[in-house]
Protein backbone atom coordinates (compact mmCIF):
# COMPACT_ATOMS: atom_id res chain seq x y z
CA UNK A 1 0.00 0.00 0.00
CA UNK A 2 1.30 3.67 -0.80
CA UNK A 3 1.80 5.65 1.77
CA UNK A 4 2.71 9.60 2.12
CA UNK A 5 4.72 10.70 5.41
CA UNK A 6 3.47 8.04 7.32
CA UNK A 7 -0.86 8.54 6.14
CA UNK A 8 -2.28 5.55 4.11
CA UNK A 9 -3.25 6.42 0.46
CA UNK A 10 -6.58 4.32 -1.35
CA UNK A 11 -5.72 1.81 -4.04
CA UNK A 12 -5.26 3.76 -7.16
CA UNK A 13 -3.10 6.23 -5.54
CA UNK A 14 0.77 7.21 -6.40
CA UNK A 15 2.99 9.27 -4.78
CA UNK A 16 5.97 11.39 -6.06
CA UNK A 17 8.65 14.18 -5.27
CA UNK A 18 7.37 17.35 -5.56
CA UNK A 19 9.86 18.39 -8.08
CA UNK A 20 9.05 15.56 -10.45
CA UNK A 21 5.92 17.15 -10.35
CA UNK A 22 5.88 20.43 -10.77
CA UNK A 23 7.63 23.42 -13.87
CA UNK A 24 8.83 25.53 -11.66
CA UNK A 25 9.84 24.94 -7.89
CA UNK A 26 12.21 27.99 -7.35
CA UNK A 27 12.47 31.53 -5.36
CA UNK A 28 11.36 35.11 -6.35
CA UNK A 29 14.06 37.34 -7.05
CA UNK A 30 15.13 40.96 -4.78
CA UNK A 31 12.26 43.59 -5.89
CA UNK A 32 13.58 47.82 -6.98
CA UNK A 33 11.07 49.04 -5.22
CA UNK A 34 9.25 52.16 -6.47
CA UNK A 35 6.16 54.17 -5.35
CA UNK A 36 4.25 53.07 -8.43
CA UNK A 37 5.26 50.54 -10.79
CA UNK A 38 4.37 48.18 -13.60
CA UNK A 39 4.70 44.94 -11.80
CA UNK A 40 3.34 43.84 -8.28
CA UNK A 41 6.00 42.57 -5.81
CA UNK A 42 4.31 39.66 -3.47
CA UNK A 43 6.21 39.30 -0.60
CA UNK A 44 5.78 37.30 2.42
CA UNK A 45 3.62 39.87 4.62
CA UNK A 46 1.37 39.93 1.46
CA UNK A 47 0.77 35.99 1.76
CA UNK A 48 -1.92 36.07 4.45
CA UNK A 49 -3.49 32.83 6.25
CA UNK A 50 -6.78 34.12 4.45
CA UNK A 51 -4.93 35.00 0.85
CA UNK A 52 -3.20 37.76 -0.87
CA UNK A 53 -3.78 40.49 1.15
CA UNK A 54 -2.85 43.43 -1.93
CA UNK A 55 -2.61 46.03 0.24
CA UNK A 56 0.74 44.81 1.93
CA UNK A 57 1.84 44.25 -1.97
CA UNK A 58 4.24 47.03 -3.54
CA UNK A 59 6.50 47.60 -6.75
CA UNK A 60 9.10 46.59 -8.75
CA UNK A 61 10.37 48.86 -10.97
CA UNK A 62 11.17 46.89 -14.55
CA UNK A 63 11.22 47.44 -17.95
CA UNK A 64 10.18 44.77 -20.18
CA UNK A 65 9.14 41.78 -21.04
CA UNK A 66 7.89 40.53 -16.77
CA UNK A 67 7.41 37.08 -18.38
CA UNK A 68 11.31 37.32 -18.57
CA UNK A 69 11.15 38.04 -14.25
CA UNK A 70 12.64 35.31 -12.12
CA UNK A 71 9.80 34.94 -9.71
CA UNK A 72 6.98 35.88 -12.54
CA UNK A 73 3.97 34.98 -11.30
CA UNK A 74 1.07 32.55 -13.20
CA UNK A 75 -2.00 32.02 -12.37
CA UNK A 76 -2.26 28.77 -10.39
CA UNK A 77 1.13 28.78 -8.66
CA UNK A 78 1.26 28.15 -5.56
CA UNK A 79 3.85 30.54 -3.36
CA UNK A 80 5.09 29.35 0.04
CA UNK A 81 6.94 31.53 2.38
CA UNK A 82 10.22 30.52 3.16
CA UNK A 83 11.94 32.11 5.57
CA UNK A 84 11.90 33.16 9.38
CA UNK A 85 10.07 31.82 12.34
CA UNK A 86 6.10 32.45 12.44
CA UNK A 87 5.42 32.60 8.89
CA UNK A 88 7.75 30.20 7.12
CA UNK A 89 5.28 27.10 5.21
CA UNK A 90 2.63 29.39 5.13
CA UNK A 91 1.33 28.52 1.77
CA UNK A 92 -0.89 31.25 -0.95
CA UNK A 93 -2.41 30.73 -4.60
CA UNK A 94 -2.02 33.34 -6.95
CA UNK A 95 -4.79 33.65 -9.08
CA UNK A 96 -4.26 36.79 -10.81
CA UNK A 97 -3.77 40.56 -9.53
CA UNK A 98 -6.99 43.22 -9.08
CA UNK A 99 -5.45 45.47 -11.19
CA UNK A 100 -4.51 43.08 -14.12
CA UNK A 101 -0.87 43.57 -13.89
CA UNK A 102 2.02 41.43 -13.79
CA UNK A 103 2.89 40.14 -10.57
CA UNK A 104 5.95 38.47 -9.60
CA UNK A 105 7.54 36.92 -5.83
CA UNK A 106 9.96 38.08 -3.86
CA UNK A 107 13.03 36.65 -2.87
CA UNK A 108 11.98 35.38 0.59
CA UNK A 109 9.04 33.41 -1.59
CA UNK A 110 9.09 30.10 -3.06
CA UNK A 111 7.12 29.13 -6.36
CA UNK A 112 5.80 25.95 -6.96
CA UNK A 113 4.40 25.53 -10.65
CA UNK A 114 2.19 22.23 -11.00
CA UNK A 115 2.97 20.38 -13.73
CA UNK A 116 -0.45 19.89 -15.31
CA UNK A 117 -0.01 16.76 -16.69
CA UNK A 118 0.11 15.14 -13.31
CA UNK A 119 -0.86 17.26 -11.01
CA UNK A 120 -3.75 19.96 -10.23
CA UNK A 121 -2.90 23.48 -8.88
CA UNK A 122 -5.44 23.71 -6.30
CA UNK A 123 -5.02 20.21 -5.16
CA UNK A 124 -1.20 21.36 -5.04
CA UNK A 125 -2.27 24.29 -3.06
CA UNK A 126 -4.46 22.00 -0.57
CA UNK A 127 -1.58 19.35 0.11
CA UNK A 128 0.91 21.77 0.42
CA UNK A 129 -1.19 23.63 3.18
CA UNK A 130 -2.80 19.96 4.78
CA UNK A 131 -1.63 19.44 8.61
CA UNK A 132 0.76 17.05 8.11
CA UNK A 133 2.96 18.50 5.24
CA UNK A 134 3.03 22.37 7.33
CA UNK A 135 4.27 19.85 9.95
CA UNK A 136 6.47 18.12 7.85
CA UNK A 137 7.91 21.30 7.04
CA UNK A 138 9.24 21.81 10.38
CA UNK A 139 10.18 18.48 10.83
CA UNK A 140 12.52 18.33 8.14
CA UNK A 141 12.51 20.84 5.48
CA UNK A 142 13.77 23.90 7.37
CA UNK A 143 17.07 24.70 8.18
CA UNK A 144 19.39 27.24 10.05
CA UNK A 145 18.22 28.51 13.60
CA UNK A 146 16.00 30.67 15.53
CA UNK A 147 14.51 33.77 13.28
CA UNK A 148 17.42 32.79 10.70
CA UNK A 149 15.45 29.42 9.90
CA UNK A 150 14.70 29.10 5.88
CA UNK A 151 13.03 26.16 3.53
CA UNK A 152 15.69 24.71 1.76
CA UNK A 153 15.20 24.11 -2.13
CA UNK A 154 16.47 20.63 -1.96
CA UNK A 155 14.36 19.33 0.74
CA UNK A 156 11.61 20.96 -0.73
CA UNK A 157 11.85 19.30 -4.04
CA UNK A 158 11.97 15.75 -2.24
CA UNK A 159 9.08 16.26 -0.13
CA UNK A 160 6.54 13.41 -1.08
CA UNK A 161 3.02 14.43 -2.98
CA UNK A 162 0.13 12.47 -3.00
CA UNK A 163 -1.36 11.65 -6.63
CA UNK A 164 -4.83 10.58 -6.94
CA UNK A 165 -5.76 10.51 -10.72
CA UNK A 166 -6.40 13.92 -12.20
CA UNK A 167 -10.07 13.88 -12.37
CA UNK A 168 -9.92 12.97 -8.49
CA UNK A 169 -7.80 15.76 -8.05
CA UNK A 170 -10.14 17.85 -9.50
CA UNK A 171 -12.94 16.49 -7.90
CA UNK A 172 -11.22 16.75 -4.25
CA UNK A 173 -10.25 20.46 -5.43
CA UNK A 174 -13.70 21.45 -5.93
CA UNK A 175 -15.31 19.73 -3.20
CA UNK A 176 -12.55 21.72 -0.87
CA UNK A 177 -13.26 25.00 -2.59
CA UNK A 178 -17.15 24.93 -1.49
CA UNK A 179 -16.22 23.56 1.99
CA UNK A 180 -13.60 25.76 3.05
CA UNK A 181 -15.38 28.87 1.65
CA UNK A 182 -18.65 27.89 3.00
CA UNK A 183 -16.32 27.80 6.34
CA UNK A 184 -14.70 31.40 5.66
CA UNK A 185 -17.66 32.45 5.56
CA UNK A 186 -18.58 32.02 8.55
CA UNK A 187 -15.24 32.97 9.89
CA UNK A 188 -15.57 36.12 7.96
CA UNK A 189 -19.04 36.77 9.95
CA UNK A 190 -17.37 36.29 13.28
CA UNK A 191 -14.97 38.10 12.71
CA UNK A 192 -17.55 41.28 11.97
CA UNK A 193 -18.93 40.29 15.21
CA UNK A 194 -15.68 40.62 16.91
CA UNK A 195 -15.10 44.50 15.08
CA UNK A 196 -18.71 45.37 16.40
CA UNK A 197 -17.68 44.17 20.11
CA UNK A 198 -14.36 46.23 19.80
CA UNK A 199 -16.31 49.02 18.71
CA UNK A 200 -18.52 48.62 21.17
CA UNK A 201 -15.74 48.89 23.95
CA UNK A 202 -14.28 51.59 22.48
CA UNK A 203 -17.81 53.54 22.51
CA UNK A 204 -18.22 52.42 26.34
CA UNK A 205 -14.79 53.53 27.17
CA UNK A 206 -15.48 57.17 25.54
CA UNK A 207 -18.43 57.20 27.06
CA UNK A 208 -17.51 57.03 30.60
CA UNK A 209 -14.19 59.69 30.10
CA UNK A 210 -16.11 62.17 28.66
CA UNK A 211 -18.78 61.98 31.16
CA UNK A 212 -21.58 60.01 29.19
CA UNK A 213 -24.71 62.12 28.38
CA UNK A 214 -23.63 65.91 27.00
CA UNK A 215 -24.51 67.79 30.34
CA UNK A 216 -25.93 70.96 30.50
CA UNK A 217 -22.66 72.48 31.54
CA UNK A 218 -19.47 71.06 29.74
CA UNK A 219 -16.13 72.27 29.92
CA UNK A 220 -13.29 71.89 25.96
CA UNK A 221 -10.66 69.20 26.90
CA UNK A 222 -8.30 70.83 23.97
CA UNK A 223 -8.39 66.47 22.86
CA UNK A 224 -10.47 66.39 19.67
CA UNK A 225 -11.17 62.75 20.40
CA UNK A 226 -12.52 63.17 23.49
CA UNK A 227 -13.76 67.18 22.99
CA UNK A 228 -15.91 67.70 26.05
CA UNK A 229 -16.71 66.58 29.43
CA UNK A 230 -18.82 67.95 32.79
CA UNK A 231 -18.11 71.18 34.22
CA UNK A 232 -17.40 70.02 37.49
CA UNK A 233 -14.53 67.15 36.24
CA UNK A 234 -11.47 68.35 36.41
CA UNK A 235 -7.99 68.11 33.73
CA UNK A 236 -4.69 68.02 35.19
CA UNK A 237 -1.51 66.08 34.18
CA UNK A 238 -0.70 62.49 34.43
CA UNK A 239 1.52 62.96 37.33
CA UNK A 240 -0.65 64.90 39.89
CA UNK A 241 -2.65 61.58 40.26
CA UNK A 242 -0.08 58.46 39.45
CA UNK A 243 3.30 57.81 40.17
CA UNK A 244 5.17 56.46 37.41
CA UNK A 245 8.34 54.77 37.06
CA UNK A 246 10.44 53.11 34.26
CA UNK A 247 11.94 49.29 35.19
CA UNK A 248 15.64 48.26 35.33
CA UNK A 249 17.85 48.33 32.08
CA UNK A 250 18.79 44.88 31.41
CA UNK A 251 22.38 43.96 30.38
CA UNK A 252 24.65 40.73 30.28
CA UNK A 253 25.90 40.86 33.58
CA UNK A 254 22.19 41.37 35.18
CA UNK A 255 21.07 38.42 32.74
CA UNK A 256 23.78 36.03 34.60
CA UNK A 257 24.41 37.56 38.16
CA UNK A 258 23.34 36.32 41.23
CA UNK A 259 19.84 36.94 42.94
CA UNK A 260 17.63 36.16 39.85
CA UNK A 261 13.99 37.15 40.09
CA UNK A 262 10.91 36.77 37.27
CA UNK A 263 10.69 39.95 35.12
CA UNK A 264 8.40 41.38 33.06
CA UNK A 265 8.43 42.90 29.73
CA UNK A 266 7.00 44.25 26.91
CA UNK A 267 6.40 41.13 25.37
CA UNK A 268 4.17 40.17 28.78
CA UNK A 269 1.45 43.04 28.61
CA UNK A 270 -1.68 43.07 25.95
CA UNK A 271 -4.38 44.69 26.98
CA UNK A 272 -6.29 44.33 29.93
CA UNK A 273 -3.99 40.92 30.19
CA UNK A 274 -0.48 39.75 31.71
CA UNK A 275 0.89 36.67 30.19
CA UNK A 276 3.52 35.49 32.68
CA UNK A 277 3.79 32.01 30.18
CA UNK A 278 7.15 33.09 29.02
CA UNK A 279 9.09 34.65 31.88
CA UNK A 280 12.80 36.17 31.80
CA UNK A 281 15.17 36.10 34.77
CA UNK A 282 17.90 38.82 35.85
CA UNK A 283 19.69 39.98 38.94
CA UNK A 284 17.75 42.35 40.99
CA UNK A 285 19.97 43.04 44.40
CA UNK A 286 17.88 43.51 47.47
CA UNK A 287 18.15 47.19 47.48
CA UNK A 288 15.93 47.42 44.37
CA UNK A 289 12.89 45.44 45.62
CA UNK A 290 11.29 48.48 46.38
CA UNK A 291 12.07 50.62 43.44
CA UNK A 292 11.80 47.53 40.70
CA UNK A 293 9.21 45.31 42.46
CA UNK A 294 5.42 44.82 41.39
CA UNK A 295 2.51 44.64 43.56
CA UNK A 296 -1.18 44.12 43.46
CA UNK A 297 -2.85 47.33 41.91
CA UNK A 298 -0.07 48.70 39.64
CA UNK A 299 -0.84 49.62 36.21
CA UNK A 300 1.59 48.33 33.72
CA UNK A 301 2.04 50.60 30.49
CA UNK A 302 4.15 49.71 27.43
CA UNK A 303 7.04 52.47 26.61
CA UNK A 304 7.82 50.97 22.91
CA UNK A 305 7.41 49.08 19.80
CA UNK A 306 3.94 48.12 18.32
CA UNK A 307 2.72 47.51 21.14
CA UNK A 308 3.31 51.01 22.70
CA UNK A 309 1.00 52.26 25.20
CA UNK A 310 -0.42 48.81 25.96
CA UNK A 311 -1.49 48.16 29.52
CA UNK A 312 -3.08 46.19 32.01
CA UNK A 313 -3.19 45.70 35.80
CA UNK A 314 -0.89 43.86 37.85
CA UNK A 315 -2.81 41.07 39.79
CA UNK A 316 -0.24 39.51 42.04
CA UNK A 317 -0.35 36.19 39.28
CA UNK A 318 3.37 35.31 40.57
CA UNK A 319 5.17 36.19 43.88
CA UNK A 320 8.41 38.32 43.41
CA UNK A 321 7.81 40.11 40.30
CA UNK A 322 9.99 42.55 38.99
CA UNK A 323 9.57 45.17 35.65
CA UNK A 324 12.24 46.13 32.91
CA UNK A 325 12.80 49.46 31.25
CA UNK A 326 10.72 48.81 28.42
CA UNK A 327 8.11 48.83 30.66
CA UNK A 328 6.17 52.17 33.12
CA UNK A 329 4.62 51.10 36.44
CA UNK A 330 1.97 53.08 37.45
CA UNK A 331 0.91 53.79 40.89
CA UNK A 332 -2.48 55.37 42.37
CA UNK A 333 -2.20 58.70 44.24
CA UNK A 334 -4.76 60.61 43.62
CA UNK A 335 -8.78 60.14 43.53
CA UNK A 336 -9.01 58.00 40.81
CA UNK A 337 -7.94 54.26 40.26
CA UNK A 338 -5.06 53.17 37.68
CA UNK A 339 -8.05 51.63 35.23
CA UNK A 340 -8.95 54.82 34.40
CA UNK A 341 -5.67 56.09 32.82
CA UNK A 342 -5.21 52.25 31.16
CA UNK A 343 -8.83 53.29 29.47
CA UNK A 344 -7.30 56.52 28.16
CA UNK A 345 -4.36 54.78 27.18
CA UNK A 346 -6.66 52.59 25.07
CA UNK A 347 -8.79 55.32 23.76
CA UNK A 348 -5.74 57.39 23.19
CA UNK A 349 -4.22 54.93 20.93
CA UNK A 350 -7.28 53.76 19.36
CA UNK A 351 -7.27 57.19 17.73
CA UNK A 352 -3.59 57.65 16.84
CA UNK A 353 -2.42 59.48 20.21
CA UNK A 354 0.85 57.95 20.16
CA UNK A 355 1.90 57.40 16.61
CA UNK A 356 5.70 58.42 15.85
CA UNK A 357 4.79 61.41 13.98
CA UNK A 358 2.99 59.37 11.11
CA UNK A 359 6.37 57.63 10.37
CA UNK A 360 5.76 53.83 9.94
CA UNK A 361 9.35 53.64 9.99
CA UNK A 362 9.98 55.05 13.51
CA UNK A 363 9.54 53.14 16.08
CA UNK A 364 6.98 55.11 18.49
CA UNK A 365 7.81 55.76 22.31
CA UNK A 366 6.00 56.61 25.23
CA UNK A 367 8.85 58.09 27.25
CA UNK A 368 8.37 58.78 30.80
CA UNK A 369 8.39 62.32 31.09
CA UNK A 370 5.54 62.19 27.77
CA UNK A 371 3.71 59.91 30.19
CA UNK A 372 3.75 61.89 33.25
CA UNK A 373 2.90 65.12 31.33
CA UNK A 374 -0.40 64.27 29.52
CA UNK A 375 -3.79 65.98 30.25
CA UNK A 376 -6.37 63.53 30.78
CA UNK A 377 -9.80 64.26 32.64
CA UNK A 378 -10.55 63.60 36.37
CA UNK A 379 -13.79 63.02 37.67
CA UNK A 380 -15.06 63.19 41.20
CA UNK A 381 -16.91 59.39 41.42
CA UNK A 382 -14.16 57.72 39.21
CA UNK A 383 -13.76 54.74 41.60
CA UNK A 384 -17.66 54.17 40.65
CA UNK A 385 -17.73 54.63 36.90
CA UNK A 386 -14.35 52.27 36.48
CA UNK A 387 -16.16 49.62 38.60
CA UNK A 388 -19.41 49.72 35.92
CA UNK A 389 -16.89 50.28 32.95
CA UNK A 390 -15.09 47.07 34.01
CA UNK A 391 -17.89 45.13 34.43
CA UNK A 392 -19.39 46.06 30.81
CA UNK A 393 -15.50 45.68 29.12
CA UNK A 394 -14.92 42.38 31.00
CA UNK A 395 -18.88 40.67 30.02
CA UNK A 396 -17.44 41.95 26.28
CA UNK A 397 -14.14 40.28 26.64
CA UNK A 398 -15.89 37.44 27.20
CA UNK A 399 -17.93 37.68 23.87
CA UNK A 400 -14.68 38.22 22.04
CA UNK A 401 -13.35 35.07 24.08
CA UNK A 402 -16.16 33.03 23.09
CA UNK A 403 -15.91 33.47 19.61
CA UNK A 404 -12.08 33.28 19.71
CA UNK A 405 -12.99 29.69 20.79
CA UNK A 406 -15.24 28.93 17.66
CA UNK A 407 -12.68 30.62 15.59
CA UNK A 408 -10.63 28.08 16.27
CA UNK A 409 -12.61 25.21 16.34
CA UNK A 410 -13.53 26.15 12.87
CA UNK A 411 -9.80 26.53 11.62
CA UNK A 412 -9.18 23.03 12.97
CA UNK A 413 -12.30 21.90 11.14
CA UNK A 414 -11.10 23.10 8.22
CA UNK A 415 -7.70 21.33 8.66
CA UNK A 416 -8.93 17.71 9.52
CA UNK A 417 -11.24 18.56 6.09
CA UNK A 418 -8.71 19.13 4.28
CA UNK A 419 -6.16 16.99 5.39
CA UNK A 420 -9.25 13.97 5.13
CA UNK A 421 -9.54 14.69 1.62
CA UNK A 422 -5.97 14.98 -0.02
CA UNK A 423 -5.10 11.51 1.39
CA UNK A 424 -8.14 10.01 0.22
CA UNK A 425 -10.10 8.77 3.93
CA UNK A 426 -12.74 10.95 2.90
CA UNK A 427 -14.74 9.82 -0.64
CA UNK A 428 -15.90 13.46 -1.88
CA UNK A 429 -17.97 11.53 -4.47
CA UNK A 430 -20.42 10.93 -1.74
CA UNK A 431 -19.92 13.38 1.38
CA UNK A 432 -23.05 15.79 2.66
CA UNK A 433 -22.01 19.16 1.13
CA UNK A 434 -21.78 21.92 3.73
CA UNK A 435 -24.96 23.89 3.61
CA UNK A 436 -26.58 20.10 4.52
CA UNK A 437 -24.26 19.80 7.85
CA UNK A 438 -24.40 21.91 11.05
CA UNK A 439 -20.55 23.86 11.46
Amino acid sequence: MTSVLGLPLPHGWSSSPLKHVTTALNRGSAPIYVEDGPVHAVSQAANQPGGLDWSRTRFHAYSGDPRKLKGYLQPGDVIINSTGTGTLGRVGQFLSSPDGSPCMADGHVTIARADLRDLHPRFAYYWLASRPFQEYVYAALVVGATNQIELNRERLGEAPVPLPPLDEQRRIADFLDVETSHIDRIVAAREAQKSILKERELSLISETLSGGESPQGSRSTGMPWLPAIPADWKIGPVYAYFSTELGKMLNAERATGDRQRPYLRNANIHWYEIDVSDMATMSFDASETRRYSVAPGDLLVCEGGAGVAEAAVWNGEISGCYYQKSLHRVRRVGPVPVEWLMYWLRLAKHVGVFQADGNIATIPHLTGEQLREYRIPIPPDGDLRVAALNREVSDLLSLVGRLDQAQALLAARRQVLITAAVTGQLDVTTARPAHDRDL
